[in-house]
């Protein structure tokens, strides 16, 4: 199978382990936006929501990367990364920020981060940032748990149910592309296409089957990826801006 610019498959010669990531955001859209990204990437995803509950995650999982916010509610960016480096973490850091000041990038870098980007994150920088930090395909025990989320009913929750398991769907895509499975990619982008047509969701449902069409053929192109990623990030990030439209920005 093809992966236009995708890491290779489980079992090539000399691929080395999986690297895991933890992101940390007290936003849900924010968090959801880059695991979709990083999924892609085949990095296996943890996430936290603030300062306390990321180191808490640090110390059992021991990520590779910490991609987190630079100001929170329950902690700050900077703060993090300092007292993960006191608890002895290799973890490279990357910083995203909702206001990206000059002294916001110079505490990023001031704790080593390798770059501080805007929110919310534009999903083809982040894969340029990335590029260089991608690892192999995700583990054996990540696509078993990577089943495609059964068909979603019509009705006035409908659109509720689409939203809430754009996350699980898009890592079913990247999962299944990242394991070399054609297959699994089409029924899982189908799935995808039929519930945005379903719901009016044209554009997601256009390159849902775009990315069906070409894993019947045996390729995923990543750009197709990286733009279905971007439009439901937009639709994840428009339903949380109106669940918590009360709340203060981060």
């Amino acid at each position: 199978m093809q992966h236009d610019g995708l890491p290779v498959a489980p079992g090539s010669a000399g691929a080395p382990s999986v690297l895991t990531a933890l992101v940390v955001d007290d936003s849900f859209a924010a968090r959801a936006r880059i695991t979709m990204l990083l999924h892609l990437g085949g990095w296996r995803v943890h996430q936290a929501v603030g300062t306390e509950d990321a180191l808490r995650l640090a110390a059992l999982t021991e990520p590779d990367l910490v991609v987190t916010d630079m100001v929170m509610r329950n902690g700050h960016g900077a703060t993090l990364m300092r007292r993960l480096r006191e608890q002895g973490s290799s973890a490279r850091f990357l910083v995203v920020a909702s206001r990206r000041t000059h002294q916001t990038r110079a505490l990023a870098a001031a704790a080593g981060a390798l770059a501080c980007l805007a929110k919310p994150v534009d999903p083809r920088l982040f894969v340029d940032v990335m590029r260089g930090l991608a690892p192999t395909a995700p583990s054996a025990h990540a696509r078993e748990n990577s089943a495609a989320l059964p068909a979603q009913e019509s009705g006035p929750q409908a659109e509720e149910m689409f939203l809430s398991g754009l996350p699980h769907r898009l890592s079913t895509i990247a999962i299944s592309a990242q394991a070399g499975d054609a297959a699994a990619v089409a029924v899982a982008a189908d799935a995808l296409a039929a519930a945005g047509e379903r719901l009016g969701h044209a554009e997601v449902a256009f390159v849902s089957h775009a990315i069906a069409r070409d894993a019947r053929r045996g390729m995923v192109t990543h750009g197709r990826l990286v733009a279905l990623v971007d439009l439901c990030a937009r639709l994840g990030t428009s339903r949380g801006a109106l669940a918590g439209q009360a709340l203060p920005s981060a």
